[in-house]
């Protein structure tokens, strides 16, 4: 099977200089969200921020460091060449520092679209394992214009492994020859946002997926699927 990946329209320049530079609105708040998410105007674009103050603490990941690392999924996307995360960036907004990520205006319906083998969806699927996600959920599937992103990187870069998705799909699928020479040229500098034992946890996750040559199966010793789902 050939999978190519093909950097979408989403992602231009103009948009992250407006992101980086243009003054933060907050305009609404995202009710659902489990932290503080606000939509916001920042220039001629929109995007969601979601300040550190509100974060909510949990049990195994530290205080205040969920921006950090949707910033740092972000970039791990960019550097894989996979562009399946929408620009993402920390910011001091009006309510402290946080995380500000370009608003994807999805179009589509999810539906019974995130159990395909889609190129897009691999391309999430392979993220995830490197990133270690552990809440992968149907909500957090963005489909745009024939385009498909993933958002709401929060509980990811864990040193234990502890991958939750709905992309089970690829599970024990080998990894193209594409797949494996991005992650075999792998090289990004995340000491800002995550910490030594992160990223060498990261590094590893890399190293055994070049070693098995595969996508991971699921978990026996953690639940493979996030609750609820969606």
């Amino acid at each position: 099977m050939k999978v190519t990946y093909v950097r979408g329209l989403m992602v231009t320049e103009d948009k992250l200089i407006e992101l980086q530079n243009a003054e933060i609105k907050v305009e609404g708040r995202l009710v659902d969200a489990s932290n503080a998410s606000l939509f916001c105007s920042v220039g001629e674009v929109n995007a969601i921020y979601k300040p550190i103050a509100g974060e909510r603490p949990l049990w195994d990941f530290p205080d205040g460091h969920l921006a950090w690392r949707e910033v740092a999924a972000f970039q791990v996307s960019e550097a894989l060449k996979l562009n399946c995360v929408p620009p993402t960036i920390l910011r001091e907004g009006p309510f402290g520092e946080g995380s500000l990520q370009l608003w994807i205006d999805d179009s589509e319906e999810v539906g019974e679209r995130y159990l395909e083998k889609s190129d897009g969806l691999r391309k999430i699927a392979l993220l995830d394992a490197v990133i270690n996600n552990t809440d992968r959920k149907i909500g957090h599937l963005l489909y745009k214009e024939g385009e498909i992103y993933g958002c709401d990187h929060g509980v990811t870069f864990h040193e234990d492994y502890k991958l939750r998705t709905v992309l089970w799909q690829f599970a024990d699928l080998d990894l193209t020859d594409f797949e494996i020479s991005k992650l075999r040229d792998f090289s990004i500098d995340l000491s800002g946002l995550l910490t030594e034992s992160e990223i060498n946890s990261l590094h590893q996750r890399i190293a055994n997926l070049l070693q098995e040559k595969r996508f991971p199966l699921p978990p026996t010793d953690w639940p493979a699927i996030p609750w609820p789902p969606f």
